[in-house]
C-alpha cells in the first residue's frame, strides 16, 4: 500500500494490528521504513497494536491522530470503554480469553497519556472511527472539552497567561481544521479561512460554541443553519432545529464542494472521463513529503515509553501521572445539560 502511495501521491490511513498477530509497533514502524504515514489510531485505547500504538506520536515521520471516545479521561471512561468493546466486537464477558483482549485495549494509564500528547501538540488531530470507536458527531465537542480539561489540570499552556488561551486554542481548532487537511493533501483549498480556499464557514452562537453550530456555510452559501418552525412567519419560533439550507438541496451541494483525486484520475481515459458527475475533481497535493513538522502548532514529537507490563508511561522520562495527578475528572463542559429534550 504505501508503494502505491508513493508513486500516486495519496495518503496511507493504518489501523494497526490490535492483537500483534502480525507483528508489533516496532515492527510496523520498521515496515513504514521511515515514509510519511498518517496513523489514525495513534491512541490510549482502540484500535493499533496494543499497549504502545501511541509511542508513534514521538516519530517524525508519523503524522499521528487520535478517535474521539476516549478524550477526554474521567473517571466513566475506563468503565465504559469496557462495556462497548463487548459489545461492538461481540465478546462473551464470561469467557476469561474475551475479558483479556478487552482489558488489553481498555488502559487508563495510555488513556491519560493520550490526552497529554494532544495537549503537548505530539498527536496533531482528532477524529473518529466507525461503530464503536465511531462518534463523528462529538469529534469538535470532545477536542474543546479536552482542551478545558488540560487548562484544569495543568493550568495556562507555553506562551498563554492565566487569562489569555490564544495559543492553545490554536493548537485545538488546527486538530480539526488545517491539520488533517494538509495530512491529505487538501490543505490548499481546505482547512482554513484564507484567500483562494472554499469558503467553508462554521459560525457559532458564544453560549453554544462546540455544541450546536448556528450557521454552516459551504462554499460560499448556507448549506446549515438553526431554523425554527418553516410555517410560521418569521426566523424565531420554536422547535429551532438544524435544518438543511440553500446550500444543501438540489444541484447547490455538487457545486460548492469537490471530488479531491490523484493524479491518475484525471489523466486522459480516467476516473473523470469514465462517471459523469456534476461536483468537480480537484487534485490532490503530494503528501509523501510530509512530516510531523508540517502539523500546525502540533509538532511535538516527544520520546514516548510504554511499559507493556503494568502499562506505565513516560513522555520524555516523565510519569503522565505524575503530570496530571488529578486524573479522573467528574464534571466536564459542554456536557448533558446542552441535550435535554
Amino acid at each position: 500500500a504505501l508503494e502505491v502511495c508513493q508513486e500516486s501521491g495519496a495518503q496511507l490511513a493504518l489501523h494497526a494490528d490490535t492483537l500483534n498477530e502480525a507483528g508489533y509497533v516496532g515492527s510496523t514502524l520498521d515496515a513504514i521504513a521511515g515514509r510519511g504515514i498518517h496513523v489514525y489510531h495513534a491512541e490510549g485505547a482502540g484500535g493499533g497494536h496494543a499497549p504502545d500504538i501511541i509511542t508513534v506520536a514521538g516519530h517524525a515521520n508519523v503524522l499521528p491522530s487520535s478517535t474521539n471516545p476516549s478524550i477526554p479521561y474521567t473517571y466513566n471512561t475506563s468503565e465504559e470503554h469496557l462495556d462497548m468493546l463487548m459489545v461492538a466486537h461481540h465478546l462473551n464477558p464470561k469467557v476469561p480469553e474475551d475479558l483479556a483482549f478487552a482489558m488489553s485495549r481498555i488502559r487508563p494509564t495510555t488513556m491519560l497519556a493520550e490526552d497529554i500528547l494532544h495537549d503537548l501538540g505530539a498527536i496533531s488531530m482528532t477524529s473518529s472511527d466507525a461503530q464503536a470507536m465511531g462518534r463523528a458527531g462529538e469529534t469538535i465537542l470532545r477536542t474543546w472539552q479536552l482542551a478545558h480539561v488540560m487548562k484544569e489540570r495543568i493550568g495556562a499552556a507555553p506562551r498563554d497567561t492565566s487569562s489569555c488561551d490564544n495559543h492553545r486554542v490554536r493548537r485545538y481548532v488546527a486538530k480539526y481544521t488545517i491539520n488533517p487537511a494538509i495530512t491529505h493533501g487538501v490543505g490548499d483549498v481546505i482547512g482554513s479561512v484564507e484567500e483562494g480556499k472554499l469558503a467553508d464557514l462554521v459560525l457559532w452562537e458564544p453560549k453554544f460554541f462546540g455544541v450546536r453550530p448556528h450557521l454552516v456555510i459551504k462554499g460560499g452559501q448556507i448549506a446549515y443553519a438553526q431554523l425554527g418552525d418553516a410555517n410560521a412567519s418569521i426566523p424565531t419560533p420554536q422547535p429551532v432545529l438544524p435544518r438543511p439550507a440553500y446550500g444543501a438541496v438540489g444541484r447547490a451541494p455538487a457545486s460548492l464542494s469537490l471530488n479531491f483525486v490523484t493524479h491518475f484520475a484525471l489523466g486522459k481515459g480516467g476516473l473523470v472521463d469514465k462517471i459523469g458527475v456534476a461536483k468537480p475533481f480537484h487534485k490532490i497535493k503530494g503528501t509523501r513529503h510530509l512530516t510531523k513538522a508540517d502539523m500546525k502548532e502540533n509538532d511535538a514529537t516527544p520520546d514516548i515509553v510504554v511499559n507493556s507490563d503494568s502499562f506505565q508511561v513516560t513522555i520524555d522520562g516523565k510519569d503522565v501521572q505524575q503530570m496530571c495527578p488529578e486524573d479522573e475528572l467528574k464534571v466536564l463542559p459542554l456536557a448533558q445539560r446542552y441535550f435535554l429534550v
